[in-house]
C-alpha cells in the first residue's frame, strides 16, 4: 500500500460531569461522546528510512510536539517497525475547540499507520497507546459513541440518536489545563448511570467556568440559545445545538454573523474513520 487517506472526525461531549479529583491531580469524569461526519483529513505515505515527517505546518505548534508526530513515533517504538511516514494534514477543526482535533488526528495516525505498516497491534493495544497521548484519544481509536468514565479511558459503547448539529467555533482557544485548575470548577457532581443519562439529563460542569473566563464562548451560547438549547462541548470553545434535520440546522446557521465560524454536521455512532476502513476492507475483498 503506497498511500492511505483517512478522516479524523470531530466529536462532541453531549455532557461532561466531574465527579471527583484523584490524588495525582487528574479529575474523575463522566462524559458522553458522539462523533460528527466532519473533521480533518490525513494522507499517510510510508518511508523506507524510518523518518516521520509531518508536511503540514501548524502555527504555534512545533513539529516534534505535534500529536501526529508523537503518535507515529510511539507506534514505531511499540511495534519495532523500521518504516517511517510522510503525513499531510488538511486542518478543518479548530485547535482548543473541545471537538477533539488533535486527539482525533493522533488516533487516525495510530490506526492508519497500523494498517499502512502492517504492524497490526489491534484496537485494544492502540487504545492503550493513545491514552499516553491524551485522554480523548482512545475513543477515537475505538470509533464508537461511548459513555466514558475515569479520566475518559473506561468506555462503554452506547447507541444514540443521530441528529444534525450546528456547531459554532468562537475565535478563541480554551486551555483545558486552565479550566481544570480553576478553583470555581464543580468537582463533586454525583455519579450518574448510563440508563438514567440516556433517559434525559446531563450538563457540562466546565461550561460556567469557561463562560466566565471567555466572553466569546458566553456570547456564542447566548446567540444559539435564541434558536435551540445551546451546549458547550468538552472544555470549549465550541458550542452546539441539535436539530432533527440538516435543513433546520442550516437555516439557523445562515442567521449567524458571517464573522462567527460554524458548520453543520450529522451525529454518528460509528466514526467516519472506521466507516472508511470498513469500506476499504470490503473493496479489497470484493
Amino acid at each position: 500500500m503506497q498511500m492511505l487517506t483517512l478522516p479524523a472526525p470531530a466529536k462532541l461531549n453531549l455532557m461532561l460531569h466531574i465527579t471527583g479529583r484523584r490524588a495525582d491531580g487528574y479529575h474523575e469524569l463522566q462524559t458522553l461522546f458522539q462523533f460528527l461526519d466532519y473533521g480533518d483529513e490525513l494522507v499517510l505515505r510510508p518511508r523506507e528510512d524510518g523518518q516521520i515527517r509531518l508536511l503540514t505546518e501548524l502555527p504555534g505548534v512545533d513539529h516534534d510536539s505535534n500529536l501526529i508526530v508523537r503518535a507515529a513515533r510511539l507506534l514505531q517504538r511499540e511495534s519495532g517497525c523500521a518504516l517511517g511516514a510522510d503525513i499531510q494534514l488538511t486542518k478543518r477543526l479548530p485547535m482548543g475547540g473541545g471537538i477533539g482535533g488533535g486527539s482525533s488526528d493522533a488516533a487516525t495516525t495510530l490506526v492508519g499507520l497500523d494498517h499502512l505498516w502492517n504492524t497490526r497491534l489491534g484496537e485494544d493495544h492502540l487504545a492503550e497507546l493513545g491514552l499516553n497521548l491524551g485522554a480523548d484519544v482512545p475513543v477515537f481509536v475505538r470509533g464508537r459513541a461511548a459513555f466514558a468514565e475515569g479520566v475518559g479511558e473506561r468506555l462503554q459503547p452506547v447507541d444514540l440518536p443521530e441528529p444534525w448539529f450546528l456547531v459554532i467555533a468562537p475565535q478563541v482557544s480554551v486551555s483545558t489545563a486552565e479550566i481544570f485548575a480553576d478553583p470555581e470548577l464543580t468537582r463533586n457532581t454525583p455519579a450518574i448511570t448510563v440508563r438514567s443519562l440516556l433517559a434525559g439529563g446531563g450538563h457540562n460542569d466546565c461550561q460556567p467556568v469557561v463562560e466566565k473566563r471567555y466572553p466569546e464562548v458566553r456570547n456564542a451560547l447566548s446567540l444559539l440559545n435564541k434558536f435551540v438549547q445551546a451546549r458547550m462541548t468538552g472544555t470549549g470553545a465550541c458550542v452546539f445545538g441539535s436539530f432533527p434535520n440538516e435543513g433546520e440546522a442550516d437555516k439557523v446557521r445562515r442567521q449567524l454573523p458571517a464573522t462567527l465560524p460554524s458548520f453543520v454536521a450529522r451525529g454518528r455512532n460509528v466514526s467516519m474513520l472506521h466507516r472508511s476502513l470498513e469500506r476499504m476492507a470490503q473493496e479489497a475483498s470484493a
